[in-house]
């Protein structure tokens, strides 16, 4: 944990150790810093304090492994390599980028990583369901049943990248904002990182949007300049570890090719820059249904000032999800600065949030990736 009084005139004396008695949910190295920082923090303590009274929902996970994943991180008692490992994925494929030791020798290797779920075919969604899709998927539970994978197979650690996605159209459907999706979805996703190290995810899209061709914009700094333009299909399902797997059989469904033949369930296209500075570009082809920023930071970094306001001009649907609940609070109020309005979708859990939390996080607040969401 940081001071949450660090930055003021002296510095900190120590490890912040010191939480607030009241909202429990930031913590100072010294009585000074608390008082320097009271009339800062007097204005966020009560709601903070309403966030940590909720903070065991945030955690509430259907999975085996939903204590090991959640409180034990958070106590420290394990580590995300430590729970990693247990599973029996870590610093391989995929996988290799859920934890900082593995993220710190990986590199952006799409050909490599893009096969590598290194999950067995009873962990694995690597078969068409053998069920009809539920009109509409609450949450991990429903999903791991319709797609028959056990509750101890670690896939939502991936999948929540694609499934948060899911979750964003069919909040934008119910609430009016896009229409019921027919045959074709188009989507900017904005800031992507990590993902982009996890890209086969998104042919899970093709499962719970069956028949609908789906392309998706990623468009972020992080997208290497040498990977700016490239165009990717994904035909099929994930790949399991058995040799005899149906998902074998299948045309080689990843990797740099030519949308010529239109065949693709899912095609992502590569951006580097700004959503600003990228979207003429990006409006040669046909305007997109829905805009998605997942972990977002927008309170965090000034270069989403001028992506809030374009999205306001142009007046597409946008979803954005961060960490925690406060960051979402924090994020709102620098887009309502710039729109003079409050979110058309308010705050809200997202069902399809990572369940493995976030180590070391800026407040005592259970954060997880993609845990809260809203959109305007």
């Amino acid at each position: 944990m940081e001071c949450a009084g660090r930055g003021s005139r002296t510095p900190c004396s120590g490890p912040a150790t010191r939480r607030c008695r009241r909202c429990q949910a930031v913590a100072y190295c010294s009585i000074s810093h608390q008082v320097s920082h009271g009339n800062v923090h007097k204005k966020e303590c009560q709601r903070l304090e309403q966030q940590m009274k909720h903070a065991h929902v945030v955690s509430d996970f259907p999975f085996r492994f939903s204590e090991e994943a959640t409180m034990q991180v958070c106590d420290k008692r394990e580590t995300r390599c430590s729970f990693l490992i247990k599973q029996g994925v870590h610093r391989i494929g995929m996988w290799m980028f859920e934890c900082s030791c593995g993220a710190s020798t990986g590199r952006f290797d799409c050909s490599r990583l893009m096969k590598d779920w290194n999950l067995s075919i009873t962990l694995c969604p690597c078969r068409e369901p053998s069920t009809p899709l539920p009109k509409l998927l609450s949450g991990w539970k429903e999903y791991y049943e319709w797609r028959c994978i056990p509750l101890y197979s670690p896939v939502a650690l991936l999948l929540h990248w694609s499934l948060t996605l899911y979750w964003a159209i069919k909040l934008a459907v119910q609430g009016n904002l896009i229409p019921e999706i027919s045959n074709e979805l188009r989507i900017h996703y904005l800031g992507p990182e990590k993902e982009l190290h996890q890209l086969a995810v998104f042919s899970e899209l093709h499962a719970v949007f069956p028949d609908v061709r789906i392309h998706i914009d990623l468009v972020g700094p992080a997208v290497p300049e040498e990977r700016n333009g490239e165009r990717i299909e994904l035909r099929d399902y994930a790949h399991c570890t058995e040799t005899n797997c149906e998902c074998k059989c299948s045309a080689e469904s990843f990797g740099p090719t030519s949308l010529q033949s239109g065949s693709s369930a899912v095609t992502l296209k590569l951006h580097n820059g700004y959503y600003h500075d990228c979207y003429k570009d990006l409006m040669k082809d046909t305007p997109p249904n829905l805009i998605i920023a997942p972990n977002a930071g927008v309170a965090a970094y000034t270069s989403w000032l001028q992506t809030i306001e374009l999205i306001n001009e142009i007046k597409v649907p946008a979803f954005f999800s961060d960490y925690c609940e406060e960051a979402c609070n924090l994020a709102t109020s620098c887009i309502s600065s710039v729109t003079g309005a409050s979110p058309t979708i308010p705050i809200q859990l997202n069902p399809f949030r990572q369940p493995l939390a976030v180590e070391d996080s800026a407040l005592f607040l259970p954060c997880y990736s993609n845990c809260f969401i809203f959109g305007i």
